[in-house]
């Protein structure tokens, strides 16, 4: 039994002439809501530049894309991110050891450094969990 799949299912319909319903949509509103200004304003030079910011912006909703997302997505990406709460995940801080530390760890990582294996990376590892065994050992004390 054979059936029909779907094509071209990320393209939206036209429904009012060469617009889709969310771009009719977003220039309605902004037709609207600039024939809300003009009468509101009751001037047509004081509503000039109101109606065209409104207009730019509902055009922009409705036909502006940034990397290929609708304008609408991005300002409410925008506005999540300033309005939402943060979360720092890391600081770095500066921790410099003494010089007797320093000294410690060079010698105890010179001597407790087995030569297990040929890899360097190894290697590496080991050294780098010995010194950090001695840090957490110094705020233990």
């Amino acid at each position: 039994m054979r059936f029909q799949v779907p094509q071209f299912i990320e393209v939206e319909d036209k429904i009012f002439g060469p617009l889709t319903l969310k771009q009719f949509i977003y220039l309605a509103g902004g037709g609207g809501l600039s024939f809300i200004v003009y009468i509101f304003l009751n001037n047509f030079f004081l509503s000039v530049l109101p109606i065209v910011a409104i207009m730019a912006v509902s055009a922009g909703f409705a036909f502006y894309k940034v990397n290929s997302k609708p304008l609408i997505n991005i300002v409410e990406y925008a506005f999540k991110y300033y309005l939402g709460n943060k979360l720092y995940i890391w600081k770095k801080q500066e921790r410099t050891p003494s010089e007797a530390m320093a000294k410690d760890i060079k010698n105890y990582a010179a001597v407790m450094v087995p030569k297990i294996s040929n890899s360097k990376l190894k290697d590496l590892t080991w050294s780098l969990d010995i010194k950090e065994s001695m840090y957490s050992n110094q705020k233990q004390k």
